[in-house]
């Protein structure tokens, strides 16, 4: 069996791009524009020709960090550009108004979550079909490195079956950065925890089930939930639970960010170095023990942040030139996860079943 540091060399963990890449226009100009879209189509040879946000001062600043040749004055503006992707970075509640003012037939990748709700989503999903709008949504953790790795992993059949299953998080998110959040009624599976449930999906298929609870914290009343448990239900024989607390407030020593899996074969672990000191991040990691207690550490060519966020933007572009035979993250599979987030809503609303006192 090949070792699996040796074998990390031959792990895809990057999406190639696409051979004649159209230009981007960017619509919105905020914290995750700034901090990870902009810079890693730059790193990743994407043109940005042009960007547009409702505060013309932010939009500006944009543009002259990241060498933008256009500062659009208006949306109509933005959108009258022929043959760009439009890269749609906007607060959820805002999106399906602005999908349905998008060009017909035109190419767009839409922030997460897909919207507020599952109705929201299905109203974009909806839309995009009524008007030719090839479209993606932005669950760009199934790109990062150490997941396009485990992916081909998983796929080679080296862990065996998969038996355990869990995602771990324990940080201090700065929730401050998103001046919206307190407006919203769903903030942590819908913004948060959504990455693990798509990227679950995308590595283990679709769960028959999921029980959730969705919890405020007193550091941060005004928010509706910043911590969330769950179990997903794949099956007799699969273990897989979330376990995710944005305020960690002792220290580096016991936080957390991971993936683990194992099966009857191997293990892995998979580190998620964005939660820790967010925006700047900790490094990424992947670890896999294909014989039993024989763990090593495979080399990674980048991080989920921002490395990853090229990933759905090149996957769009090379399906519009033919070059990807698949949308991989397309509205309608996106869908898919809204409707497992929506199914965790309800199960937090339903609640858990009474334990009897006598």
């Amino acid at each position: 069996m090949t070792p699996p540091a040796a074998l990390g060399s031959k792990l895809r963990q990057r999406w190639p791009s696409p051979t004649r890449p159209r230009p981007i226009v960017s619509i919105g100009a905020g914290g995750i524009v700034n901090d990870a879209h902009l810079p890693d189509y730059r790193a990743a040879g994407l043109e940005v020709a042009g960007i547009y946000d409702v505060d013309p001062a932010r939009s500006g600043a944009a543009a002259e960090r990241f060498g933008i040749a256009r500062v659009h004055a208006s949306l109509e503006e933005a959108l009258a550009v022929e043959g760009a992707v439009f890269d749609v970075a906007v607060p959820p509640a805002e999106l399906a108004g602005l999908v349905a003012r998008l060009p017909e037939g035109s190419a767009a990748l839409l922030q997460k979550p897909m919207g507020l709700d599952l109705d929201g989503a299905t109203a974009i999903r909806d839309a995009c079909r009524r008007r030719r709008i090839t479209a993606a949504v932005h669950f760009q953790l199934r790109y990062s490195p150490n997941m396009l790795a485990l992916r081909e992993v998983l796929a080679a059949g080296l862990l065996g079956r998969i038996v355990e299953c869990e995602v771990r998080v324990h940080c201090r998110t700065p929730w401050e950065r998103w001046s919206f959040l307190p407006e919203l009624e769903r903030v942590e599976i819908s913004l948060h925890s959504i990455h693990y449930l798509d990227l679950l999906r995308s590595l283990l298929g679709e769960p028959r089930a999921i029980h959730a609870r969705t919890l405020r914290h007193p550091e941060r009343p005004d928010l509706a939930s910043t911590r969330t448990s769950a179990i997903l239900d794949f099956g007799e024989d699969l273990r897989c639970s979330l376990a995710v607390n944005h305020h960690h407030a002792h220290g580096p020593r016991h936080e957390a960010s991971e993936l683990r899996l194992e099966g009857t074969a191997g293990a892995a672990v998979a580190r998620m170095g964005a939660n820790l000191d967010y925006p700047r991040g900790k490094p990424d990691g992947l670890e896999l023990a294909l014989e039993r207690g024989a763990w090593e550490e495979i080399p990674l060519e980048g991080s989920w942040f921002p490395d990853a966020f090229r990933g759905p933007m090149q996957n769009l572009q090379r399906f519009l030139a033919g070059e990807d035979a698949e949308l991989w993250t397309s509205v309608e599979d996106a869908w898919r996860t809204m409707a497992l987030v929506e199914a965790a809503y309800d199960s937090d609303r339903r609640g858990a079943t009474p334990v009897r006192r006598s």
